[in-house]
């Protein structure tokens, strides 16, 4: 019984951290976009910045720990926030979704470029925490090796995902309705995040059971 309980508490930062990915940041946007349209953007803006408080300080009173997902998503509401309460325009609280997704596209890539990809780097510790060692793994086995390229190309391409995104997003800050642009980052960005890691891992998967 202690392993699988210890493999599933190993499991829960990784279902934290992807959760902090997808939903990271939806309730302060949900509450920006009902408050303003009822009482202005002040209020608005009030309401967003309040409720990211309260996601960071949710999750660390549920467990006693904060996602750097989190920490940055909300923080970044903060400071934009603060500065679009200063200037009165709501558009420097809209860039956030944009800002975060370019940082993580920037993130995705540098690892490429550093030559230690991301989502090898993920699986090399997954494997660790098996017992397995990944350098060998890829080492001796033709398929590891082509886990190794496929992970590093997956790396690159979701970079890619995330730039696209971050430029939609933030075309829809600055020429959207306030509505569209929550329903883009509430759902849009979720909804084609899902199918795409979908369609990615569909085709890893042909990819290393042909070969």
């Amino acid at each position: 019984m202690a392993e699988p309980v210890a493999s599933s508490q190993r499991s829960l930062p990784k279902t934290k951290a992807l959760r902090s990915l997808l939903l990271g940041g939806v309730i302060p946007v949900v509450a920006f976009t009902v408050i303003e349209s009822q009482f202005g953007i002040v209020w608005g803006l009030v309401a967003g910045m309040v409720f990211g408080l309260g996601e960071i300080f949710w999750e660390w009173r549920t467990t006693r720990h904060v996602e750097p997902l989190t920490w940055g998503g909300n923080g970044m509401i903060l400071v934009l926030g603060g500065l679009s309460l200063a200037t009165q325009e709501g558009i420097w609280f809209k860039l956030q979704p944009s800002l975060i997704e370019a940082a993580v596209a920037l993130l995705l890539w540098g690892s490429v470029i550093a030559g230690h990809p991301l989502l090898v780097s993920f699986m090399s510790k997954a494997m660790k925490q098996q017992g397995i060692s990944w350098d060998q793994s890829a080492a001796l086995s033709a398929r590891g090796r082509l886990l190794t390229v496929a992970l590093r190309g997956l790396t690159m391409r979701l970079g890619l995902f995330f730039a696209i995104h971050a430029a939609l997003a933030a075309w829809a800050a600055l020429y959207w309705s306030t509505a569209a642009w929550a329903l883009l980052k509430g759902v849009g960005f979720t909804l084609t995040m899902i199918v795409y890691m979908v369609v990615e891992s569909l085709v890893l998967r042909y990819r290393i059971a042909t070969k």
